[in-house]
């Protein structure tokens, strides 16, 4: 195995294109971003089936993974989806190992480590984004996941703990160091969380630290977005976050229109389908009870998006717990005559 690109032991056996370093002649990726609660297998099954370049799974615990919680093992499934991508998150290098091992003996292709989650219940544990302030610790946990694990490893960070502490073309050069295969840059800082804008621009220094690809994160929205990121950052792929919750096509209509084709757009009968689909999905997965609670944050992406909804009935749609209500509700969000049209990659916000 090499650490040269993006996914380079994954890309043969999932049949994926490596990312490559960045070049104005080479076409670059996008990628749907980890999302607590959010990026479940079967957000990720259609996003990757629509042409996203790569997915990877809701931040996983990796003490509990490796304790056998239920919880975890389901975060962590990808059957169906390649390349399989586990963001793991901890502060202690053993169980950082150990959860590691035991998503690759699951199928797990690339292994990702979470240094970036701002959220206080994270980081008051000392880990994602609080990590970038102790990159020695930082490094022993990089060193532990690499160390156990034959395949990829990635590592996702923010610019810094705060703008005092800007440390991430650092903590980049030590995965580098380390046998990364690629690193990822959400362009704000924890204390930020999502406030203002990303700055794109401050990946560079990520960028020219490194020889292994960059990945830029944080408010792409858009092909334009897509675009001016890569533009900005020098960066060899783009992740999108938030922008592609209900509207899980997104990801791959963008990195369509990076690659300089026609950015595939589900017309309104073929949303609701998979809207359909993906409820159907997580029941499945979760079973009936925990399944409708696990979906109501997409139930509502979804008819957000869609617009043919009354205040009344998007109310009654996230709050049933009758599956078949559910689905009539979501149907009708995209058939009634208030429906949005699916906006084009180059002009969704």
């Amino acid at each position: 195995m090499t650490s040269d690109h993006y996914l380079s032991a994954a890309g043969a056996r999932a049949g994926v294109a490596a990312l490559p370093p960045a070049s104005p002649s080479t076409p670059r990726g996008a990628l749907l971003a980890p999302l607590s609660g959010v990026t479940d297998l079967h957000m990720r099954r259609i996003a990757r089936r629509l042409g996203a370049t790569a997915t990877v799974s809701e931040m996983v615990a990796a003490e509990d993974l490796a304790r056998g919680a239920e919880e975890a093992r389901l975060r962590a499934e990808g059957e169906g989806v390649l390349p399989h991508v586990v963001q793991l998150a901890g502060c202690d290098p053993g169980w950082m190992a150990e959860g590691a091992r035991l998503a690759e003996a699951n199928g797990a292709d690339v292994i990702d480590v979470n240094m970036g989650c701002p959220a206080k219940a994270v980081t008051g544990g000392q880990a994602g984004s609080a990590l970038m302030r102790d990159l020695d610790h930082a490094a022993r946990i990089l060193a532990a996941v690499r160390g156990a694990v034959a395949v990829p490893v990635t590592v996702k960070m923010r610019l810094g703990w705060d703008h005092a502490r800007l440390n991430a073309p650092d903590l980049a050069r030590r995965a580098e160091a380390l046998g990364y295969a690629a690193v990822t840059v959400h362009g704000r800082t924890r204390q930020q969380f999502y406030t203002g804008r990303a700055d794109w621009a401050a990946i560079r220094a990520v960028v020219a630290a490194v020889g292994i690809p960059v990945v830029a994160n944080g408010d792409v929205a858009s092909l334009g977005d897509a675009r001016a990121c890569l533009a900005a950052s020098g960066a060899a792929a783009v992740m999108v976050g938030r922008a592609a919750v209900g509207r899980p096509w997104l990801v791959g209509a963008i990195a369509a229109g990076l690659s300089g084709r026609a950015a595939p757009e589900p017309d309104a009968a073929a949303r609701a389908e998979l809207a359909a689909e993906h409820y159907a999905g997580l029941l499945a997965l979760y079973g009936a009870r925990m399944g409708v609670r696990h979906a109501r944050k997409h139930l509502a992406a979804y008819a957000d998006h869609a617009g043919g909804l009354a205040p009344a009935e998007r109310a009654r749609l996230v709050t049933t717990t009758d599956p078949d209500e559910a689905l009539r509700l979501l149907r009708r969000a995209f058939e009634a005559p208030g429906a949005q049209a699916a906006p084009s990659a180059s002009q969704a916000a």
